[in-house]
């Protein structure tokens, strides 16, 4: 996501402030993608040039708000990890996003991902925090015996496999279960010889 020059050169408290505000209406949720800057600036109390000149566009607001929100929570989710494995946190991942409350910001997530497929320069920062859940999964990988490499690329099959199954609950709930991710961590233990 771009940031305007005021960001990069020490603007970035008017900012800060700005997202503060928004997480703090918007809580857990997402502001919809057809709500204008107009409104969302009318429910934090702020004005719709503000939010243009210091995020861009909607979608930038959306991809700040998500990027802040999924922080917390892989924050969260990763400090419970560290009394379980791997498949502990693939199961708290998937129990966390597909409670029924999550499903505002998990259609804001791929609304923002279908643009940064599109233009990731304008979208950078929310990119490079797509790799967090894959960093922390691999390296449980490997505390559960796994080499580097083969932790990565176990990390990555399963975190793609999560948002493809994600995307699929979106487009049709109720469609996927648990037991497509059981299905999901069962495949991924086969490797190596091991069960």
């Amino acid at each position: 996501m771009a940031l305007s020059s005021t960001a990069r050169n020490g603007g970035g408290d008017a900012r800060e402030r700005l997202l503060a505000r928004l997480l703090e209406v918007f809580d857990d949720g997402l502001p919809p993608p057809e709500t204008s800057l107009r409104e969302i600036a009318a429910r934090i109390g702020s004005s719709h040039a503000l939010l243009r000149y210091h995020f861009g566009s909607l979608t930038g607001v959306l991809a700040a708000v998500l990027a802040v929100q999924r922080a917390r929570d892989n924050a969260e989710l990763f400090r419970d990890a560290g009394k379980g494995g791997f498949d502990d946190l693939v199961l708290a991942v998937w129990r966390a996003y597909t409670s029924p409350e999550q499903l505002s910001r998990i259609r804001g997530f791929f609304h923002v991902v279908g643009l940064a497929a599109y233009r990731p320069d304008e979208y950078r920062e929310f990119v490079s925090s797509l790799d967090d859940l894959t960093g922390v999964l691999a390296s449980l990988a490997e505390r559960d015996g796994d080499d580097p490499g083969e932790a990565m690329v176990r990390a990555t099959v399963v975190t793609a496999a999560m948002r493809g199954l994600l995307l699929q609950e979106v487009l049709t709930p109720g469609v996927c279960s648990g037991d497509a991710i059981a299905l999901v961590l069962r495949m991924g233990g086969e490797r190596g010889g091991r069960p």
